[in-house]
């Protein structure tokens, strides 16, 4: 029956998702985090504005498991942001702010591993946790942020307002009939992408950030149906649709703060940053990458179809090994619940 499947759903988002006593351990240790760098960073004459929380910890869309390979392991990332107010030109030039997040972290976590990316420094925790200090530039609208790459990219942002494009999508889902939430779908495509990549051939990583903004499309143009199942295999099918056919995606959440481009970019494909119109996060995809995707979509909408009409007919073996084909070996057994 179709409500095995949805039990069975329900079941693997609660095993992907961080449990409530592992979140508040999380919060607990990114509010220290946050107070013994504002420390050092007071300490050392920078000037930290704020540390908004941000990314997948606040919109409860985080994965406390990640596929590598074949097997699924332990692990999850937690951003950190510092707002900083430069009152100097090295101050301005992100390769010596990094540096000097470096030796906050250094200093005030004397024991844990450090990473130094493009635009953050990631405190590696042995339980598999990681924290992301990314400093940002304060603009004169303390809603908005100027984050900037060591390769010299600037890009204005808004870690307040991406948190609450997620956050009014979840509410708005609630109020659905059905058990289906917003963050939850986020949820299962990130685990979907986990598994699709280890095979990929032209397309090698599709950020989070990408997932959630096709996430906000379907939900926006399909809604969530009452059921995990129902709701899985519509959006597959409308998001295959829609990048088979190269489709144009904004969204208009905060029109007022950003411009439309004012025409086609030339760019093989689009998806637009809801905080900034100007950036496209796709700008360096090709079309063999689109069908890449494309394909992954429809392959996973029929097996989803599939795993349907299996459940609908009590063959729950060959629906589960339908649900196999989406999210991979672990759903067989993590779908069964205690």
């Amino acid at each position: 029956m179709s409500d095995d499947l949805h039990r069975r759903l329900s079941n693997f988002v609660d095993w992907i998702a961080t449990d409530s006593e592992r979140e508040e351990d999380l919060r607990d240790r990114a509010n220290n985090i946050r107070k013994s760098i504002s420390t050092k960073a007071k300490d050392d004459s920078l000037v930290v504005r704020a540390t908004p929380s941000s990314g997948s910890f606040a919109t409860r869309t985080g994965l406390r498991r990640h596929m590598r390979g074949e097997s699924e392991v332990e692990g999850q990332d937690v951003d950190v942001p510092f707002v900083v107010a430069p009152k100097t030109k090295d101050e301005e030039r992100v390769e010596s702010l990094l540096a000097r997040f470096d030796t906050y972290a250094a200093e005030s976590h004397l024991d844990t591993e450090r990473e130094t990316t493009k635009s953050s420094v990631k405190l590696k925790f042995t339980d598999n946790v990681n924290y992301d200090l990314v400093p940002m530039f304060a603009t004169k609208d303390p809603e908005r942020q100027i984050i900037v790459r060591s390769d010299g990219e600037r890009r204005e942002t808004s870690v307040q307002k991406h948190v609450e494009f997620v956050r009014s999508r979840t509410q708005k889902s609630k109020a659905t009939p059905g058990c289906v939430a917003f963050n939850d779908m986020v949820r299962l495509l990130k685990w979907w992408r986990c598994f699709r990549e280890a095979e990929g051939r032209t397309v090698k990583e599709l950020p989070s950030f990408l997932i959630t903004l096709l996430a906000a499309h379907a939900f926006d143009h399909r809604g969530v149906r009452a059921k995990y199942g129902e709701t899985m295999a519509d959006w597959l099918g409308f998001l295959a649709r829609q990048v088979r056919r190269r489709a144009r995606i904004g969204f208009n959440d905060f029109a007022a703060a950003q411009r439309a481009p004012s025409a086609p970019s030339g760019q093989v494909w689009e998806v637009y940053d809801p905080v900034n119109s100007e950036n496209n996060v796709v700008d360096k995809w090709s079309g063999v990458m689109c069908d890449e995707l494309g394909g992954w979509l429809d392959d996973s909408r029929d097996a989803m179809y599939e795993a349907i009409v299996a459940f609908d007919d009590d063959r729950e073996n060959d629906g589960v090994e339908c649900l196999v084909r989406v999210f991979g070996a672990p759903v067989r057994h993590h779908s069964e619940g205690d």
